[in-house]
């Protein structure tokens, strides 16, 4: 739980990997925030198609209180990440499989001006080495360019995570209720709460 943006895309071409990567890292760098370098080699791999090996290719950078942001990709140059590839890169569950392009990361705990400035770097990012890319971003600025927008949200987010925190206190676990059926009725009863005030849903992704 927490404001997160979520994403997809691919390279324009192998060949500017190796560029993009070394960007990414200046900047981070610059920034001070911790990161990955993964392969950078997307020759002679299947790029373009729907088949990929086990590697991932390209960088990672974690900013503070943030979770890790990826821009890497699986040999054939559409984004992941490496628990991604772990966890569903040989799914053959078809409705799973779509998740292995789609990346998320939550921001609500670095704050209003680390997720202003990630965001700000997948503008760049998309402009230069992108052939294809989505972001959904649950503070609305990657679709607004809106500061105020993006505050509201991240107030609004704040204030769930506070009634989500103070309801676990009121509302424990049954000894007879299981975890899944516990967290069903928790929410249930935030969103009562909450009513004429909740957060939009939207969409992550799709490929």
């Amino acid at each position: 739980m927490g404001l997160s943006f979520h994403y997809s895309g691919s390279l324009i071409t192998p060949e500017l990997l190796p560029e993009l990567v070394a960007e990414v890292r200046d900047i981070a760098e610059v920034l001070e925030w911790p990161y990955c370098i993964y392969n950078q080699d997307l020759k002679g791999t299947n790029f373009g198609s729907n088949i990929f090996n086990d590697n991932i290719y390209g960088i990672s950078f974690t900013p503070p209180e943030c979770e890790p942001v990826f821009i890497s990709f699986l040999s054939n140059g559409k984004m992941s990440s490496p628990m991604l590839l772990q966890s569903l890169g040989r799914t053959p569950n078809h409705v799973e499989s779509k998740y292995l392009y789609i990346i998320s990361v939550k921001t609500q705990f670095a704050g209003i001006e680390i997720h202003k400035a990630v965001v700000q770097l997948f503008r760049y990012l998309n402009l230069k080495y992108f052939a294809f890319f989505k972001m959904i971003d649950e503070g609305n600025f990657w679709e607004t360019s809106d500061e105020k927008v993006l505050e509201t949200n991240f107030q609004r987010y704040s204030e769930l995570f506070k009634n989500f925190s103070s309801d676990l206190g009121k509302h424990p676990l049954k000894a007879s209720e299981s975890v899944e059926t516990y967290m069903v009725r928790l929410l249930k009863i935030i969103r009562e709460k909450k009513k004429g005030g909740n957060l939009s849903g939207q969409g992550l992704p799709e490929q």
